[in-house]
């Protein structure tokens, strides 16, 4: 059995050793735009598209790919969540496609998987291959065969495996956990008693630099590609938008005057996401981090002509910049906790196996949740994403639906085993990670609520849903969390770029109270695909938000019948509720769950507001006339594909005026098409996890349930914590839509009552907020957005700015000011006494006595030579006797 798995897995896929080359492709683009960009037909955006259009095929084919391995049969059935608690026996393989298989193994409990003692004594957690450790025997390195480091005593359970397949007889419970891998060393199937193992990440890597003296015990840097589900899932989530993107954007921003340097970031910020998920290292890891803000600044502070936006820019980099201290600290953390790797399948594997210090792990976690927080947006450090709206209306789609916000959600899901053992996950009813994303969820919703502005609504129910993502993985519903960053995508994308489209229909405005109003009559495309994205994103069956919502209200597992009932989870014994043991229950997590309720009913109110002050009513914009009568008064437009209608698209930065005056009109099928394919795209992918007694309610295969969480979620490979799974509950998803059906009908009845008043007014005069203080009051701290701009500008910033400022300024007028002074008043008073005493009296006295002295004996050797010879012979005979004296008395 293991052998013809070993045959099967022999062979990596090209695609899986080689996907490298999908952030290349995107990487060569940039370069080549910024180099010869200006001077092509295009501007440079037909090296973009043509880039983005290879990444997306290379990106299906990897996603085909990965699916074809994991296999479409099986399927998660809910009732295997309550466990067996029956004899162990075998259980006949299980065809997960593309030749590889999984031994599934039915056992006693749960807590086998969590390593009692009869499970240590059968399972070994072996490090994960790195391609720096060296090889002793040779001196080369390993990154070329890592299946020949299987021991013997694997391969004789593997030979023994399979002669016990080929003889039809009954496996025994004792197999010893067997790890297979391909030629570029990763294990792509392993199998421990009791336990399928699924999805394991293939890893490729190649050593940077080796450290370590000593050969046999020396390690070093790797750097290389890791594809799991994960990357998989985000690899294709990041190719369909970024594609999208680039579509829409040769129409939106055409005729900008920095068009070219657009497509090339855009083409950038494409590639270092993609670099990003596919990072085997936390160093790559941090340099995709990096470059996604380096891009997301640029883009935001896109038109830096205009204060405000570079302002936006340089927020979103300082806030960010806060995070990444957090960042760089966990990391390091990390690095050392892990016995000196930077190997994220290495440090998952030692965090899951207990090798990493309890402390360590807690201390990374709480640093990485910094980072969390900056990045993706979750309170306190959420102020600059709504800014980020600066930026062109296709960036802030690619931003706030497959990049840069997304990045910190994934990085939680990629390091998931830190977070679960670092926030102690199993058993506990809260968390860090659980409260800051239900706090995000709930304040971003109820800011979103009191936005005039339509991307601004869009940027706080991104907020809102990030912290919906970090909910879910803070209560341990990995796939929930994922499938929801994945459904969100699409709805999300859908409602930016349709934003965008109302935007350029109304004169480039997005204020909805002002310019806007009616819009359904002179938008149709506009309107039906911004009411698909709305309804996904509100959770309204059967749209794609409808399933990820509900999956992530089970998660839970507060509602009844939706507890698994596992180890970790709280059980009631008739005489309260008491923790049955640590395993992996998620635990009864009821504030979050109330956090979570109170976005669904949040979501579809201020989602209302926006489909009610934008499509319906009347027009509000320049054009309006008083009659309001304007059905049909855009035939001419309708027939009209608009495609090379508008040279210029947004209020900023454009060469010349929009050119368009009246009523709104049907965008161009640049814009309209990429709309409708994420409408379609919202409307289905959420049937990519359906729970398991839908399926069998519509008689559909059984292997079509829980597809993605097979795809994307690993099991048993010692990388990845064993998570149980809450059970669905009909009544729950029937409550939570209610909830939401109940904003819907409030706020829907609110605007149709007005507009029947005054079809083109926004609000009551004498609304509620006008009546009753606490609710003015409210009001005003939603409008000031919690005053948390105030804290950090006003209090932080210019609490510290000011007064530091005003001290330096005192120092600098008292003490150095006074220093330098009285230094300068020294060296005046130094300098006189040396001019007076010292250069007048020293040096000038004895250059003048010098002179005197030269002028005496010139006047004596004057009188000397005379000119007479009686007078040199008696010189010359005095001097004879002189010196005839001298000897005299000297001999």
């Amino acid at each position: 059995m293991f052998l013809a798995a070993a045959e099967a897995a022999s062979e990596t896929p090209w695609i899986f050793e080689n996907i490298w080359i999908v952030p290349a492709i995107p990487a060569l683009s940039f370069l080549l735009i910024i180099a010869i960009g200006k001077r092509l037909p295009m501007k440079g955006s037909e090296i973009g598209l043509a880039s983005i259009a290879a990444v997306f095929a290379l990106s299906m084919f990897a996603t085909y790919t990965w699916v074809d391995q994991i296999g479409f049969t099986g399927g998660h059935s809910e009732e295997s969540a309550e466990g067996d608690t029956g004899d162990a026996e075998y259980s006949e393989t299980e065809s997960l496609g593309g030749g590889v298989q999984s031994v599934v193994l039915d056992t006693p409990g749960f807590a086998a998987a969590e390593g009692d003692e009869s499970s240590e004594e059968k399972t070994e957690s072996k490090p994960v291959p790195n391609a720096c450790f060296a090889d002793e025997d040779t001196g080369d390195s390993d990154d070329a065969e890592y299946g020949d480091d299987v021991d013997s005593a694997d391969k004789d359970a593997e030979s023994q495996s399979s002669d016990e397949t080929d003889s039809g007889t009954e496996a025994s419970a004792g197999i010893q956990t067997v790890s297979l891998t391909n030629p570029s060393g990763s294990s792509v199937y392993a199998a421990s008693d009791g336990y399928e193992t699924r999805g394991e990440a293939i890893i490729t890597d190649t050593c940077w630099f080796k450290t370590g003296a000593d050969s046999s015990t020396a390690s070093g840097i790797s750097v290389g590609t890791l594809v799991d589900g994960q990357s998989i899932m985000m690899l294709f989530v990041v190719s369909i938008i970024s594609g999208l993107v680039h579509i829409y954007s040769t129409d939106y921003v055409n005729g900008d005057r920095r068009y070219t340097h657009y497509f090339a970031f855009l083409s950038l910020f494409t590639a270092a996401m993609l670099f990003m998920v596919l990072s085997s290292s936390t160093l790559q890891l941090i340099v995709g981090w990096e470059l996604v803000g380096v891009c997301s600044f640029g883009l935001i502070g896109h038109w830096w002509e205009e204060k405000p936006n570079s302002d936006a820019a340089l927020k979103a980099f300082l806030t960010n910049r806060v995070g990444d201290i957090g960042l760089l600290i966990g990391m390091i953390v990390l690095y050392f906790g892990a016995e000196r790797t930077f190997d994220i399948a290495e440090i998952n594997r030692q965090a899951v196996a207990g090798e990493i210090n309890q402390l360590h792990l807690s201390v990374a976690a709480l640093c990485l949740m910094t980072a969390i927080m900056s990045k993706s947006g979750q309170f306190v450090l959420h102020t600059w994403l709504p800014d980020a709206m600066a930026g062109p209306t296709p960036v802030s789609a690619l931003i706030h639906a497959a990049t840069m916000v997304v990045a910190g959600v994934y990085m939680i899901g990629r390091l998931y085993p830190v977070f679960w053992e670092g926030f102690m996950m199993p058993g506990t009813n809260l968390n860090a990670m659980a409260f800051i994303g239900g706090l995000t969820t709930v304040g971003g919703g109820l800011l979103a609520f009191v936005q005039r502005d339509i991307k601004k609504v869009l940027a706080y129910s991104t907020v809102s849903q990030l912290g919906y993502m970090v909910l879910a993985l803070g209560m341990g519903a990995y796939t929930a969390g994922m499938f929801h960053l994945f459904t969100h995508a699409f709805f999300k994308a859908c409602l930016f770029l349709g934003a965008g489209s109302v935007s350029h229909a109304c004169h480039h405005s997005f204020d909805m109270k002002s310019d806007m109003g009616g819009l359904r009559k002179y938008m149709p495309k506009t309107f039906w695909t911004f009411m698909i994205g709305t309804g996904a994103l509100m959770g309204i069956p059967p749209l794609a938000g409808f399933w990820s919502k509900d999956e992530i209200l089970v998660g839970a597992q507060v509602w009844p019948g939706t507890s698994s009932e596992k180890p970790g989870a709280f059980v009631d014994d008739g005489e309260g509720f008491w923790l049955a043991a640590t395993g992996g229950g998620d635990g009864t997590f009821t504030i979050p769950f109330i956090f979570g309720c109170i976005t669904a009913a949040l979501t579809a109110a201020y989602m209302t507001r926006v489909i009610m002050l934008t499509f319906f009513g009347e027009y509000r914009g320049g054009g309006a006339h008083d009659d309001h009568g304007h059905d049909d008064a855009h035939d001419t437009h309708a027939a009209a594909d608009h495609d090379d209608a508008h040279d210029t698209h947004d209020a900023h930065g454009h060469d010349d005026a929009h050119g368009h005056g009246g009523l709104p009109h049907e965008s161009g099928s640049r814009i309209t098409i990429p709309l409708m394919i994420l409408a379609f795209m919202a409307s289905v992918v959420g049937f990519l996890n359906m729970p398991s007694g839908f399926v069998k309610a519509l008689g559909l295969p059984e292997g079509w349930a829980h597809r993605f969480e097979d795809w994307v979620e690993p099991v048993g490979t010692g990388q990845f914590p064993a998570i149980d799974h809450a059970k669905p509950s009909l009544s729950l998803a029937v409550f939570a839509t209610g909830l939401g059906l109940i904003s819907i009908l409030v706020v829907r009845g609110y605007y149709m009552k007005l507009f029947a008043k005054d079809p083109m007014a926004t609000e009551y005069t004498d609304g509620l907020a006008s009546k009753f203080p606490p609710l003015r009051a409210l009001h005003n701290v939603l409008e000031n957005k919690y005053y948390l701009d105030h804290l950090y500008s006003g209090v932080i910033a210019g609490g510290t700015t000011g007064p530091l400022a005003r001290a330096a300024y005192w120092v600098n007028q008292n003490i150095l000011d006074g220093i330098i002074n009285t230094v300068g008043k020294t060296g005046v008073l130094l300098g006189r006494f040396i001019y007076r005493f010292f250069d007048q009296g020293v040096v000038d006295g004895a250059v003048n006595s010098s002179g005197q002295a030269a002028g005496l004996s010139g006047q004596f050797l004057r009188g000397v030579q005379s000119g007479q010879v009686r007078n040199y012979a008696t010189l010359m005979f005095g001097a004879t006797a002189l010196i005839v004296a001298v000897f005299m008395f000297a001999v």
